[in-house]
């Protein structure tokens, strides 16, 4: 059984379905595309799994947790309720094509014929029509249960290439004009990527780890670096956080510092707990792990995707918005909660009131069909993967001026990845593992793997790909490369994943010459000094406590994992050292980076502070001439 449209819908059961791949015998395009979520064994919880003991209705009784509503990016006519509206244009977002621009919209019931968006260079003369392509996925809970405007189901993507422009660097002014009953948007604009090799100076915006809680004033900040001209944002993964729709279901924990309770509120680290944190939750909720509403901006997985998207309207309607794959992207859970919370209401469909199990059985099988294997992810974003020979909305690579940008996953295809596929859940074995063998997060690969060699990271596309693209860059034109994936290589907060890390990828990107490397999943600000392939800081590339040089031995490490998320912020123990390749952590704010290349030779790092635009910490980046 298939669900959804087969090429976004992508296996974690890929690669033991299709046959080896050798040099001599790639696999097709067709072969990699009949990928499919497992559904070999059935789904057995709720029909609309709800992260609310109180309140186990999708759109709220006012029992539970409050149900928010955010504008969509096309607003009702002033005459109309939302109550009548059926069909809505309800999120924009645009990406760069390695020669154009794509222009992406969602709506709830699609728009009844092939997206069409008419375009021009002035508000006044949109001329131009281009036409694309639709895709969908069977989402828990359809969009008839909800506002038109808070769910998008038809995912619609609009390609202008290159060869129609004036020049890289333009203006396009362009409408939306929809269909099925949706009302047309306004005339938008967005700038096309700067032509490689053009000397102009540029601002790109990086985060990681954002989602709605915590995140009001990083989201404010990147409007307004948006507004005033910045180039594109970079968000390396836990976009919407929208595994998280149950953390209010889950009772605080002595080993979790995160206990919500309305005045009471516990969050870690020294800074204030933030104003909304401090109203009584709900009568009868309970003390959670989650934050104001139970889940992050909703209680249920694809409500929260939904209302992030129609949230970030304000920054995606105004600049490129380039995504990397986060653990949170997923599937719809990767914690089963202390007494096995999630086992109760997704396996064993109890939904009474604190409902526990007394073993956990959250297998892959546990969330619903449309909630696994990056489902979401893989349709709710349209990146550049295969017109730069990467994979979706996985690995791709585009040029900016005068900088090559990688993205490539720190989740899947590589050995021993997070989110591991079947083939390492059975050791090689080309059969599928057992349900009890599965759990929630397993996914991938969306690469092949030679011969199935799972162990060997030689034989995974995605790093195939990577040496690949870095060693065509022409430095020439892009003496500048920034590569970034979700998960650190470095960090003062040690895991075993940054070991898979760095044997995956870390010699890849110092052979190359990358200047720096972007990374979140740590929930806090943290700039590494350069470090070599030994794990050693390159003190011969620190020229002082603000400025690095570019040096082949060495790259650069950032950690920007604190744009907001309903985790909060990441924290040291007691006896946790800050180890002596960081330079600067930062504990307490959220924020985001503004990274500029000024010119060929110096650019500069900055960290924003969310609470106030200003700046946290800064770093230049310099490099010889030639």
């Amino acid at each position: 059984m298939l669900t959804g449209v087969v090429f976004a819908a992508l296996a974690a059961t890929a690669a033991q379905a299709l046959p080896s791949r050798s040099v001599a015998s790639p696999l097709s395009k067709l072969e990699l595309h009949k990928r499919y979520v497992d559904t070999r064994f059935p789904y057995t919880g709720p029909a609309v799994p709800v992260g609310d003991w109180l309140d186990q209705t999708v759109q709220g009784n006012g029992k539970g947790y409050e149900r928010l509503y955010k504008d969509p990016a096309v607003l009702p006519a002033p005459n109309m309720s939302v109550l009548d509206i059926t069909n809505n244009i309800n999120v924009i977002s645009t990406s760069f094509l390695p020669n154009g621009i794509n222009i992406h919209f969602q709506t709830p019931y699609g728009i009844g014929s092939d997206p069409v968006v008419r375009w021009g260079y002035s508000a006044d003369a949109l001329n131009c029509n281009a036409t694309g392509t639709t895709t969908s996925y069977d989402r828990t809970p359809p969009c008839s249960m909800m506002l038109a405007t808070q769910c998008s189901s038809f995912f619609h993507n609009v390609e202008i290439p290159e060869r129609v422009l004036i020049e890289p660097g333009s203006t396009i002014y362009y409408s939306i004009p929809g269909g099925n009953g949706t009302r047309p948007s306004d005339v938008l604009t967005v700038k096309t990527a700067l032509k490689p090799g053009c000397e102009a100076e540029f601002e790109v915006l990086v985060l990681n780890d954002m989602g709605y809680t915590n995140a009001h004033g990083t989201k404010e900040y990147l409007r307004r670096h948006a507004q005033e001209g910045a180039a594109f944002a970079w968000h390396g993964g836990d976009i919407s956080y929208a595994d998280d729709w149950y953390e209010g279901i889950l009772p605080c924990e002595p080993t979790w510092d995160v206990c919500v309770d309305g005045i009471h509120t516990e969050l870690p680290g020294p800074a204030p707990v933030p104003a909304e944190y401090l109203s009584p939750l709900p009568a009868g909720e309970p003390a959670n792990q989650g934050g104001p509403r139970g889940g992050d901006i909703a209680q249920v997985y694809e409500n929260n995707w939904d209302l992030w998207q129609n949230w970030m309207n304000d920054v995606s309607k105004i600049i490129p918005y380039q995504v990397t794959p986060g653990n949170h992207e997923a599937s719809c859970a990767e914690f089963d909660g202390p007494q096995n919370q999630l086992t109760a209401l997704l396996v064993n469909n109890d939904t009474s009131y604190n409902a526990t199990s007394p073993t956990s059985n959250l297998t892959y099988y546990a969330c619903p069909e449309s909630q696994r294997n990056f489902t979401a992810y893989n349709h709710r974003f349209f990146m550049n993967g295969e017109k730069s020979n990467g994979r979706g909305n996985h690995w791709y690579s585009f040029d900016y001026g005068l900088a090559h940008f990688v993205s490539f996953s720190g989740e899947t295809d590589y050995y021993s990845s997070p989110e591991k596929p079947f083939i390492a859940v059975t050791k090689g074995n080309t059969t599928l593992p057992s349900e009890a063998a599965t759990f929630a997060t397993n996914s991938g690969p969306f690469g092949y793997i030679e011969n199935n060699n799972y162990t060997n990271n030689a034989a995974y596309e995605q790093i195939q790909w990577l040496k690949n693209d870095l060693a065509n860059v022409d430095r020439s034109k892009t003496p500048w490369i920034f590569a970034m994936s979700h998960r650190p290589m470095y960090s003062t907060e040690v895991s075993s994943y940054q070991v898979a890390m760095r044997n995956a990828f870390q010699q890849i990107l110092l052979e190359a010459g990358v200047d720096a490397y972007f990374a979140g999943h740590v929930h806090w600000y943290e700039r590494n000094y350069p470090i070599m392939a030994n794990g050693q800081v390159d003190h011969a590339a620190v020229k002082d406590d603000h400025t690095y040089v570019a040096s082949q031995d060495s790259l650069i490490h950032f950690t920007e994992g604190n744009a907001g998320n309903i985790e909060s912020h990441s924290t040291r123990g007691p006896d946790e050292p800050i180890l002596n390749t960081t330079a600067v952590l930062n504990e307490v704010d959220f924020g985001f980076a503004s990274l500029k290349i000024h010119n060929r030779t110096t650019a500069t790092y900055t960290f924003i502070k969310g609470v106030d635009g200003s700046a946290g910490d800064y770093v230049t980046m310099i490099k010889p001439s030639n």
